[in-house]
This record gives structure tokens, C-alpha cells and sequence, in this order.
């Protein structure tokens, strides 16, 4: 149920971001991992410019809407619920009572992820595969998650 109206219409305003960056990020992994993604692969990026531009923008829309939902969707979603959004342990755990998340501790994994993938790829490509590969599962998570926190934005 609804409580704050002003909260409604920044999630209602979050929402439509949400929804196009899912849907970017979603065109982007399949096109990334059409084959999996391996070390062989990671070893090609300094050649091919085109891999190269696709796991940078699989890692930016990862990272962007990962954080677009935990630091700005759930607080405004606790908000137009009438709860008092708190520090981001706090709201992931209300998140996992209140089933918008799936897993806190998978979500505090995700961001590790994201952090993995954007500073070490260069230098390990071994590393680099598994990240991606890891980040590549995670995205039906972020799927599930975004309608999950959207869905009374429709309402």
C-alpha cells in the first residue's frame, strides 16, 4: 500500500530508468555471452575493439543498475511504503523480509562482483572470464529484483 505520494512518483520516475537500463543490460548480455565467455576470449580484448566495447558496457550497465536499484529505487520503494529507509545493510535486509530481494548476501556479492570486474580484468584474463560469467548469472537476479521493486510503480 501506498503511503507517500511524493515517494510514489520518484520510484514511478526510477522505474522508467530501471526498465530501460534492464533492458540494455539484458541486450548487452546476449549479445556478450551468444558463446561463453572464457579466458581466451578475455586474452583477445587489446584486439578486438568490438569484445573490448561490449564487456565495457556490460560491466558499466551491470554496475549502473545494480546501484540504481540498492542506493536510489529501494529507499524510495521503502518510502512510498511508509518505511524509514536506513543505511544500505539496513534496507537490504528489510528487502530480503519483505521479498524484494531474493538474498541479501547475494546482492553484497554482486557488488563485490561488480568491483572485481572493473579493476582487475586488465591484467588477469582468467579472472576477467569468471567474473563476467559470474556477472552474466546474476543477470536474471537484477531481472527479478527490478520487477520485483517496480511493479507498484505500475499501479
Amino acid at each position: 500500500m501506498i503511503i507517500d505520494r511524493r515517494a510514489q512518483e520518484r520510484l514511478e520516475r526510477l522505474s522508467a530508468l530501471v526498465r530501460k537500463d534492464l533492458l540494455h543490460l539484458q541486450r548487452t548480455d546476449a549479445r556478450l555471452f551468444a558463446e561463453p565467455f572464457t579466458p581466451e576470449r578475455a586474452a583477445r580484448l587489446a584486439e578486438d575493439d568490438i569484445l573490448a566495447e561490449r564487456v565495457e558496457a556490460f560491466v558499466a550497465r551491470f554496475g549502473r543498475l545494480q546501484d540504481t536499484l540498492g542506493d536510489k529505487v529501494l529507499p524510495a520503494w521503502l518510502a512510498a511504503h511508509g518505511e524509514r529507509p536506513g543505511s544500505f545493510a539496513d534496507n537490504l535486509d528489510r528487502a530480503e523480509r519483505l521479498g524484494l530481494v531474493e538474498d541479501a548476501q547475494t546482492w553484497i556479492d554482486m557488488r563485490k562482483l561488480r568491483d572485481l570486474m572493473v579493476h582487475e580484468y586488465v591484467e588477469d584474463p582468467a579472472v576477467l572470464a569468471s567474473a563476467l560469467q559470474s556477472g552474466h548469472a546474476y543477470v536474471p537476479v537484477l531481472a527479478r529484483t527490478a520487477e520485483r521493486m517496480t511493479l507498484v510503480a505500475d499501479v
